[in-house]
């Protein structure tokens, strides 16, 4: 695979202390798989910006509880024990710790996109302008959750007509392995490439 560094771009998704700062998460990944990938994505990051790739970073923010318990099966799981998404009524809710990037994922010269009520990039967001602005037509998809935001984007990101790959080390689901294993075969399945980091660089590179 060959990819062009003049029209690619990273949108890495809710990489966010909401997900990956167990301290402050009111979603958060065990403990042990937020470190592992914050550390992955931190170092594609770094070697996509030395070859000018722009990271984008989309993170989920809500005005109030309001704006999520709109959705009724988020309202109906919020105080269910047996859900890896109880509590989600107090996820990210605007001014909060949880809407703060990652500090090891974020640099001088990102693009931060807020906002995002849903598990789609696209939708509400004016992540589509920026990505036209930037000339951008591949995505490489990084972040969370692989199961729900990731695969949803990558759908979008293919119905709208980019390219897309996900960064395979880069991506990990509070969901657990299986299904972020699940979601991960889907996507390549069906919108796009699943590849390493090594992969990626030296698509870019070639």
């Amino acid at each position: 695979m060959k990819l062009s560094a003049q029209s690619t771009a990273v949108v890495a998704i809710d990489m966010h202390r909401g997900h990956l700062d167990p301290t402050v998460a009111t979603l958060p990944l065990a403990p042990e798989r937020c470190q592992a990938v914050i550390a992955r994505a931190a170092e594609l990051f770094r070697e996509l910006r030395a070859i000018g790739i722009p990271i984008i970073h989309v993170v989920t923010e809500y005005r109030d509880a309001a704006e999520i318990a709109a959705n009724p099966f988020w309202k109906a799981i919020h105080e269910d024990p047996t859900k890896a998404r109880k509590g989600i009524l107090r996820h990210n809710l605007a001014g909060g710790p949880g809407t703060e990037i990652i500090p090891a994922l974020w640099a001088e010269g990102d693009f931060r996109v807020g906002g995002k009520k849903r598990y789609n990039c696209f939708y509400a967001t004016d992540l589509e302008f920026l990505l036209l602005r930037l000339g951008v037509h591949t995505l490489i998809l990084a972040g969370v959750n692989t199961t729900t935001c990731v695969l949803n984007t990558a759908f979008e990101a293919t119905n709208r007509d980019f390219r897309v790959v996900v960064a395979a080390e880069a991506v990990d689901s509070m969901d657990g392995e299986e299904m972020h294993r699940f979601a991960l075969r889907l996507m390549s399945a069906t919108v796009g490439g699943v590849l390493s980091n090594e992969e990626i660089v030296k698509a870019l590179r070639s």
